[in-house]
């Protein structure tokens, strides 16, 4: 009788073991809210690049990368050199996935191959698909050069025989500006692996399946940086936080920039940033006459923030990403960050923080006053994340838009991730509907951020993009959104371009200037004039100090020094169309885009170069083999974000429910076990 009493009371005692760790369960999660996970599915996703034994075939075409960079007062033009050579018995067809800047207007390719140079032709993009794979089929030597993304782009090279070598040069500008007088040159060595959303309309794009190293592999092809600067005033000072440098003729017009020896260059950004002589920054108005159009740019220096007397109260709604591919060293960047962002609220402000990966959660139902136990409760839950699973951005931001806000509180969004997702426009299109009445500022955290997105997000937004590639970076970058945040230094922004008749002007409309970011615009102008022609640009506003004004003036002349505008109001103009296009979807804007990128031969999605050598020279093409070239995974991210068709390690709701399950299953079997000895 005993022992059925002694039963009994084990059965009972069990069950309140388990009901109080439910009961714990619960109560620990009732601050974290977590939404449905119904779309953490991954579908294509990159894999890990395994060398074959077979000989027959060269596996890793791509022999090595050259990049010169001239830059001239703020804009850059960058040549870049793909040698591709096969040292394998079989003809292939070489396929790369390769990154470029997220400004870059690329506007010429030429391939060389043996004795003969090709130069390739823009053509709308399935055109240029067609020529390229009717050359194939013929034997004949031919390169494809497509647009993925605004800075991802995808090299074919067709029919490359046994001891081959093929060079294919690339030719892009871009435009510079500078942040607290600072200037940063950016050229990106590798995509990183993209987690695809099998929701998002890019669920079938074959790019992201792209061959990935596993971390600590290092890539054998080789790559090499060479920058040159001419400046009409003195280079201060040059450095990177990415490679060692070596520079000659620092404090002079000219300089050039070389990487410094023994490193491994190619697994992260290259970030170049260098300071010119002086207290300001270089305003100024660039005009070129052109054949059949006259193009302008024009610079002008903010004026300082000046402290205002009372920062209104706001709402921060902190967005972090903490996905398999943030797992380590981007995480460690991420947490650093957020203990500065967080940690510098003011008592009046109120925040909250969402985490999301495949799923998202809260920290809590509505904003939190900005107490230190607050704070410190955030900070301490964000250290606890170790990353993992997948990266379902859209629906994290879409229910930051049913967060409860008061009308009298401006809110911010600061968003921080490394941005490998495939669903960019959807992203731009969810902030510009949904989420405009804040301003959305956009953290990278990195050594080789998805800059498109980040810049994107930022410009959706109405707020400004930061790339934080290091911890010790984390102080600087959230004093920089601190001062942003508190009062931009210029708003009402009108800019007028006098002297001449001005037109097709970029931006259309001017946001507000916040701190130590110039005021930018380009466009047209016509004059009756033949020859010279003097223009005056005129930037008007408001400061905190009242009404402002500053104004550049600069005269024409027909020589090529400023052609390079051509190709940046082409690049801005494309950009202020695809935003357009990711806005009302659909394809609206195609056709003005295509008309655009072929009168100005640039890249753009509906665009690509193709170059094909009339030579028939694979006399069996069909025995060709495509072998596509691997990439390295980004300096310090983990070999969780590259995965196969499901997320990388299971979320935080799914490790709870199998413990839940093995707790269950301990139970049981202790009770049965008791039951038998009765």
């Amino acid at each position: 009788m005993f022992a059925r009493l002694n039963y009994r009371y084990t059965i009972i005692r069990d069950v309140m073991v388990v009901y109080v760790f439910l009961m714990l369960v619960l109560i620990s999660c009732a601050a974290w809210v977590h939404a449905d996970d119904s779309e953490a599915v991954q579908t294509e996703s990159p894999y890990f690049f395994i060398k074959s034994n077979d000989p027959s075939t060269d596996k890793l075409p791509l022999k090595s990368t050259n990049v010169d960079v001239h830059i001239v007062g703020m804009i850059a033009d960058v040549t870049i050199k793909q040698v591709y050579r096969n040292e394998g018995k079989r003809t292939i067809e070489a396929r790369y996935v390769f990154p470029s800047s997220s400004q870059s207007a690329v506007y010429a390719m030429v391939v060389r191959l043996q004795d003969r140079v090709i130069h390739a032709r823009i053509r709308e993009k399935q055109q240029a698909k067609q020529a390229y794979e009717t050359a194939k089929a013929e034997g004949k030597t031919a390169a494809l050069l497509e647009q993925q993304r605004p800075n991802v782009f995808e090299m074919n090279v067709a029919n490359i025989l046994p001891n081959d070598e093929v060079v294919v040069e690339l030719r892009y500008t871009e435009l510079l500006s500078p942040r607290d007088m600072l200037y940063s040159f950016v050229f990106p060595t590798v995509v990183g692996p993209r987690y695809n959303s099998p929701q998002s309309p890019a669920a079938a794009e074959k790019w992201v399946k792209n061959p990935t190293l596993p971390k600590g592999i290092a890539s054998e092809s080789r790559f090499n940086i060479k920058v040159t600067m001419d400046s009409p005033i003195p280079v201060q000072m040059v450095s990177s936080p990415s490679h060692s440098l070596r520079s000659e003729g620092l404090g002079s017009k000219h300089v050039d920039v070389m990487l410094g020896d023994n490193q491994i260059a190619n697994n992260r950004d290259f970030v170049l940033r260098y300071r010119l002589a002086g207290e300001k920054i270089q305003s100024g108005l660039l005009l070129y006459r052109g054949k059949d159009e006259n193009f302008f740019l024009g610079m002008v220096e903010p004026p300082k923030q000046v402290a205002t007397a009372q920062i209104q109260p706001r709402d921060y709604i902190f967005v972090v990403d903490v996905s398999g591919s943030m797992q380590g060293h981007p995480l460690d960047i991420t947490k650093q960050l957020l203990r500065n962002l967080i940690g510098g609220l003011r008592s009046t402000d109120t925040f909250n923080v969402m985490l999301f990966s495949g799923n998202s959660s809260m920290l809590a139902p509505q904003s939190l006053p900005a107490t230190a136990s607050n704070i410190q409760q955030a900070i301490d839950t964000i250290d606890q994340q170790q990353g993992g699973g997948s990266t379902e951005i859209v629906p994290a931001l879409r229910k930051i838009t049913e967060l409860p806000k008061s009308p009298d509180v401006s809110r911010s969004v600061i968003v921080v991730t490394d941005g490998y997702v495939t669903v960019e426009d959807e992203v731009f299109k969810l902030i510009r509907q949904q989420l405009h009445q804040a301003n959305v500022f956009a953290f990278g955290i990195g050594s080789s951020v998805n800059r498109v997105l980040i810049e994107g997000m930022a410009r959706a937004g109405q707020g400004e993009p930061f790339i934080v590639t290091k911890p010790e970076e984390a102080d600087e970058q959230a004093e920089h959104l601190r001062k942003m945040i508190q009062a931009p230094v210029l708003t009402q922004v009108t800019a007028k371009l006098t002297g001449v008749e001005a037109y097709d002007i970029q931006p259309t409309v001017l946001a507000d200037v916040l701190s130590g970011r110039p005021v930018i615009v380009m466009g047209k102008w016509r004059s009756r004039r033949d020859k010279e022609a003097e223009a005056t640009l005129v930037v008007t506003g408001r400061s905190t100090e009242g009404e402002y004004q500053q104004q550049v003036s600069a005269k024409s002349d027909n020589s090529e020094d400023n052609s390079a505008l051509r190709l940046l109001w082409a690049r801005q103009k494309i950009a202020e169309l695809s935003d357009q296009e990711a806005l009302e979807g659909n394809g609206s804007y195609k056709q003005a885009i295509t008309d655009v990128a072929l009168k100005y031969g640039l890249l753009s999605a509906y665009t690509s170069f193709v170059a094909v050598d009339e030579v028939v020279r694979n006399v069996n093409p069909e025995d060709s083999s495509t072998v596509t070239q691997p990439v390295p995974l980004p300096e310090g991210v983990s070999n969780l974000a590259v995965g196969s068709g499901i997320p990388s390690t299971p979320e935080p709701n799914i490790w709870l429910a199998l413990a839940l399950v093995f707790l269950m299953l301990v139970i049981m079997k202790k009770t049965y076990r008791r039951k038998n000895a009765v």
